[in-house]
């Protein structure tokens, strides 16, 4: 690992960057990515790629009638569950091109005999795309993980975008509406769901940063500082690069499920269920119409937690 210290313009005079300049290039960099993220994220209406999480809740037994008297509660229908399966999120890596590392391509930093020389490519990654990758891979959802992904339940949250654009939720969790289930109704419709929590996808908006630009070593060999926005093209090619096509350990991959390596991202989604074995009601038609059907009912439950992860591998 070789971590370098980038030399600077100061009022004239070759300097050293601070380390703290050297986190405000980091910041940069992540900014950046947060332009155009190369490992992204999409909404989709079924089938993402990374693949299904399951909603379950009880609906009520098929309703018995008898002409003579009301079904026994043995003879009834129990309550079943219902299950609804949800494939919403979809990951696609961008195919980048980054500019091709020249010799004079990077920064120039101080080497150990006290000579100036352009940092290579392996120093770059040390010194600033993997300290980078590190910060948007993190469980925090700050600036410092711009153009990266997380799970909330609500549509709108400070600081991010929903990924849909149109409020779509990506997992409902959803119960059965005791409320709805009356004897009177009998036979009433099996399925009738609530909607507990909705849950949608947002990605961190990022923020653009001040930093010291540093030197490098032109076409004449003489030091020159980076104009800014050749720098920032720069990192940009390469952080987006590293984040979809590292082979060092460095680049991004999301999972969803109950399980997975990687940093939880957001909120965990779960699936709650009611733990009742039924809610037996009668209703009386008439002296040739007994009717008799059995509810959902009990405690919600939960049955599965789904989490969205970030990984860094």
């Amino acid at each position: 690992m070789a971590v370098r210290t980038p030399l600077k313009n100061d009022s004239g005079n070759v300097k050293e960057m601070s380390s703290a300049e050297v986190d405000q290039i980091v910041d940069q960099i992540v900014y950046q990515y947060s332009l155009n993220p190369s490992v992204a994220l999409s909404v989709v209406g079924s089938g993402g790629s990374l693949g299904t999480i399951t909603d379950t809740r009880l609906q009520a037994g098929a309703a018995s009638t008898s002409t003579t008297a009301f079904p026994s509660e043995a003879t009834t229908a129990e309550p079943s569950t219902v299950t609804v399966n949800y494939s919403k999120i979809d990951s696609s890596n961008a195919s980048v091109t980054p500019t091709t590392d020249t010799g004079k391509t990077w920064p120039v930093y101080y080497n150990a005999s006290g000579h100036i020389q352009a940092m290579s490519l392996q120093d770059v990654k040390d010194t600033f795309l993997h300290p980078a990758i590190d910060l948007l891979t993190a469980a925090t959802t700050t600036t410092q993980q711009a153009g990266t992904y997380f799970i909330s339940t609500t549509s709108s949250v400070a600081g991010a975008t929903e990924v849909s654009g149109s409020a779509t939720p990506i997992f409902l969790d959803t119960r059965a509406d005791t409320t709805l289930y009356t004897a009177d109704g009998i036979g009433e419709t099996l399925d009738q769901p609530t909607t507990i929590t909705s849950f949608y996808l947002q990605r961190v908006d990022g923020s653009d940063t001040s930093y010291t630009v540093p030197f490098y070593v032109n076409a004449s060999n003489h030091l020159q500082e980076f104009d800014s926005a050749t720098f920032e093209s720069l990192l940009q090619g390469w952080i987006r690069y590293t984040a979809a096509s590292s082979t060092d350990g460095y680049s991004i991959s999301y999972n969803l499920g109950t399980s997975g390596s990687g940093n939880t991202r957001g909120s965990g989604m779960g699936d709650t269920r009611l733990n009742g074995s039924g809610n037996y009601q009668t209703r009386f038609v008439n002296t040739d119409d007994y009717r008799a059907q059995e509810f959902p009912n009990g405690t919600a439950t939960t049955i599965n937690t789904y989490y969205l992860r970030i990984n860094k591998s």
